[in-house]
């Protein structure tokens, strides 16, 4: 109970205002899960579960205790949405995992997947932001609409291996950095902003992956000395 206490009430001082503990700490399993899911390890999933717990009491600040914490309900709801999407990821990376290695083969995602990946992102977003204006989410909504249906879609895509969810990461970042900064959640807005140029590497890392994992076709030639 002490742990959990202090858990929920630390902050760190960072100039003349402070950090939540908790949110710095989310971030972290957040940024490490990240990195496992660039490699491809399956243990990306379970420590990604863990961030998501601790940042779903950051996000709904009033609820866990933060009086004048603006509530993110799509930052909040995406982080249950991580968790539900996390087991289906870790079950499907753990059926194809190979003894330790790369638990998946990147792959493009066929064209119909694609158009309904971008229109899944734009229809969402217009879809879920009176819902989220009616609960009382921070402004701009669309933009918190956006972040939740682009994360959704995004952590659907690195389960089914396409290599193009990094790109939908990149459309989420550059819309949640500015919105985490005017809501004053500074620590998970250097986060993202940190986030977006890992998305790019893992982007490129994926595609490279992709290459190396083609089938050689070795074509032999006839040997004109034998005619």
């Amino acid at each position: 109970m002490d742990f959990l206490r202090w858990l929920f009430e630390a902050q760190l001082p960072v100039g003349g205002s402070s950090l939540l503990v908790r949110e710095v700490m989310g971030n972290i399993f957040g940024l490490l899960s990240a990195f496992g899911g660039m490699r491809r390890k399956v243990w990306t999933w379970p420590v990604g579960i863990i961030g998501n717990v601790l940042l779903l009491t950051v996000f709904m600040g009033s609820v866990f205790g933060g009086d004048n914490a603006a509530n993110l309900l799509g930052q909040a709801g995406r982080q249950v949405m991580f968790i539900a999407v996390a087991v289906y990821g870790w079950r499907q990376w753990r059926a194809s995992s190979s003894g330790g290695g790369h638990a998946v083969t990147p792959r493009w995602a066929p064209a119909k997947a694609r158009i309904g990946l971008v229109a899944g992102l734009l229809l969402g977003t217009v879809a879920l932001t009176p819902l989220f204006r009616m609960l009382g989410s921070y402004e701009p909504i669309w933009a918190d609409s956006w972040t939740f249906v682009g994360s959704l879609l995004a952590t659907f895509g690195m389960a089914k291996g396409w290599v193009e969810f990094w790109l939908i990461w990149v459309a989420v970042d550059i819309v949640g950095v500015p919105l985490l900064f005017s809501a004053g959640y500074y620590a998970t807005a250097f986060m993202y902003l940190f986030y977006g140029i890992f998305t790019l590497i893992g982007f490129f890392v994926w595609v490279r992956a992709r290459e190396s994992s083609k089938p050689r076709v070795e074509v032999l030639l006839p040997d004109p000395t034998l005619r």
